[in-house]
């Protein structure tokens, strides 16, 4: 017996396909491409066709190595199986040419089937084990599914790893049979050729958020509160330094992505990951710097601590570190800080004790009395029975001396309370507020009179669905650049669209 969870309409390359994901009985939910079957004598044709367009379209050295040509060759090829189906069947019908001309590009260009998974922006990860499995995608709301979409056989999927290796100016082969690369779209992929990969060659690929959180769907959805970001937004706004903990896919790095638009315009911002995931609106000043994989000859890698290094080169106001992993990063990180930068950063650690432990000791080794250069910790929990996340803490570091060493300890200042399933204050600020009366000059009713203004802002937000990042970024670069038209529109509670055109 099925059961019909969802359906929904997929895009690639302006061929439109259904997606079906239902539930059969005794069974977990199936992720179903319904793509319409093509006869034998429909295939002969895409044969013939695929033919005539090897035969005419010529293609440069320069424009296969070239990793950012790919759409130019798409829009070559489409011209021409157009004009070779007018000609060959005049009386087909515009649907029927786009569609057999999206399904020459798929496996020409790209990746056949697979290409209208990675166009699906409901996946996060999309796997191919081997030929003899079918594909498996990880959904954001279902998790894990096996999918309808297979592949005939091992060289086909060497092939797709050979495409995506080419669109990177890369190699893989049975020499060099590993494989980790950013696509030119953002998506990071990663394969492995036999018989490394025992059961057959496999391509795991990350796929990029094209639509990513906004601080709307934060406070709307619960992961965190109005409040909460309020503060966060006066210490950015301010030059505070943030560390965001949490376990692995605890929603560390979408936080941080969240909290940067929260940055003023005409500060310089620049930010180093292993892999690109932040996304920040246009009106931020924003140089991304990513990583860089050594060459088959182990030649040519560039590392986190070589972009943090040379990062203090570029006159930066603002510093993001996608990962805290090295002791060098680390010490190179904290002497930023204490050398005017403002500093935000990640660290894998599940409360704000155990941050300051996984700073203090191996791999990273930072000195205790360093820590004071952090202002606020803020942690994020996965709770993966119910499948949400939440801000777990919210604290600062307090050092002192004790004899001969210097110790850290947190102070926490929110925290979750997971029986109402919402975040209660804790304890009073030790820090927080003294140094951002010093560094502003505002007393401390100015400072919370600040930040009551900025809850209204984010209340207004989301009671107006105001999400989107650029969308965001409007409203952000509006309050810094003259918030008078922005207070009016929240205290009378009016539309936003004036300051959105």
């Amino acid at each position: 017996m099925e059961n019909e969870l969802e359906t929904y309409t997929v895009e690639a390359d302006n061929l439109k396909i259904q997606v079906k994901i239902a539930q059969y009985s005794g069974k977990l939910p199936f992720y179903e491409l319904v793509v319409p079957s093509i006869s034998p004598a429909m295939q002969a044709l895409l044969d013939d066709i695929r033919h005539s367009l090897i035969t005419d379209v010529h293609i440069s050295a320069s424009e296969i190595l070239d990793p950012t040509a790919v759409t130019m060759l798409k829009n070559k090829f489409s011209i021409r199986s157009n004009e070779i189906i007018r000609a060959k069947f005049p009386h087909v019908d515009p649907a029927t040419r786009n569609f057999l001309v999206g399904m020459l590009l798929h496996e020409m260009m790209g990746l056949g089937k697979v290409e209208f998974l990675l166009n699906d922006g409901s996946l996060e990860e999309v796997v191919i084990n081997s030929a003899m499995e079918p594909v498996r995608v990880y959904h954001k709301k279902y998790g894990w599914l096996i999918t309808n979409v297979t592949l005939s056989n091992e060289s086909q999927i060497q092939n797709y790893a050979n495409i995506i290796a080419r669109r990177v100016g890369r190699q893989i082969t049975t020499l060099n049979p590993l494989l980790d690369a950013h696509l030119v779209t953002g998506d990071r992929a990663n394969a492995v050729l036999y018989p490394i990969a025992t059961k057959g060659n496999t391509i795991t690929i990350r796929k990029f958020v094209r639509d990513p959180w906004t601080v709307t769907d934060f406070i709307a959805n619960k992961t965190s509160s109005s409040d909460i970001f309020a503060l966060i937004w006066l210490a950015i706004q301010y030059e505070m330094n943030m560390l965001i903990s949490g376990g692995t896919a605890s929603g560390k790095t979408s936080f941080l992505n969240v909290c940067m638009p929260f940055i003023p315009p005409n500060h310089r911002l620049i930010s180093i990951e292993d892999t690109r995931e932040l996304q920040l609106p246009e009106y931020l000043y924003w140089c991304p710097l990513t990583t860089r994989e050594p060459n088959p000859e182990g030649k040519g890698e560039i590392t986190m601590l070589d972009l943090l290094v040379n990062s203090l080169r570029m006159r930066p106001d603002r510093i993001i570190l996608g990962e805290m992993r090295t002791k060098e990063a680390a010490e190179v990180l904290f002497e930023a800080m204490h050398t005017g930068h403002s500093v935000y950063a990640t660290v894998h650690a599940d409360s704000i004790d155990e941050t300051i432990q996984r700073l203090v000791h191996p791999p990273l080794s930072i000195s205790p009395n360093l820590l004071n250069a952090v202002n606020l910790n803020v942690v994020m929990f996965r709770d993966r029975r119910q499948g949400i996340r939440r801000t777990f803490q919210v604290g600062e570091f307090l050092t002192s001396d004790e004899g001969d060493t210097m110790k850290a300890k947190a102070n926490i200042l929110y925290r979750w309370k997971a029986g109402a399933d919402t975040l209660v204050k804790h304890n009073e600020s030790f820090r927080l507020f003294e140094e951002l009366a010093r560094n502003t000059g505002m007393s401390h009713s100015e400072i919370m009179k600040d930040i009551q203004q900025k809850e209204k802002i984010l209340n207004w937000m989301v009671k107006n669905n105001l999400r989107g990042i650029e969308r965001v970024g409007k409203i952000m670069h509006q309050y810094y650049i003259d918030p008078k038209p922005l207070l009016d529109m929240v205290s009378k509670n009016s539309s936003p669209d004036k300051l959105l055109k």
